[in-house]
Parts: structure tokens; sequence; C-alpha cells
């Protein structure tokens, strides 16, 4: 797997490291960022996920908030991937 860095949360500080990266062989956005807490795996749950799906979270999925300033750099991940054409 051949990850390239593509950015970090710019409001992080030194203990927290919010961060994005893409897999260049598969074309995958990997993201590492704070991991929901009951409140809001509680709200997903009530939310449903669509018609035909279990509402559950299987044990080898999870929920994650990204931060909302994080957007440009997912999107520059997203473009990323794109242009590896392994979409």
């Amino acid at each position: 797997m051949a990850l390239r860095f593509v950015g970090i949360d710019p409001n992080t500080g030194k203990d927290q490291s919010p961060t994005v990266w893409v897999d260049e062989d598969q074309g995958d956005v990997i993201v590492q960022t704070y991991l929901a807490d009951q409140e809001l795996i509680d709200q997903v749950l009530a939310a449903g996920h669509g018609p035909d799906h279990d509402n559950n979270i299987p044990a080898h999925e999870a929920v994650f908030r990204i931060p909302a300033h994080m957007w440009p750099i997912l999107r520059k991940a997203c473009d990323a991937a794109e242009r590896a054409q392994l979409l």
C-alpha cells in the first residue's frame, strides 16, 4: 500500500492529529480523526441506515466525526484519488 500524506487538521495541536492520506494503490481515502462518542452513535442509530439495511454498526466498522474545517483537505484527497484513475 502506497500511502500519500494529503493534509492534517490546521487547528491541531501536538497531541491531536486528524490527518488524511490517499492509498495510491487502491484509490481509498484514509482518515485519522475523532471517534464518535456514545451520544453520536445513538443519533446515528436513531437516524437509520436507509431502506434494506440493518440498523446497526458492524464490529468491523466505526463512526467517526470529521471536523467541518477539514473538508478542503478531504476534497484534496478525493481529487488525488481521482487523478490516480482508480475510481
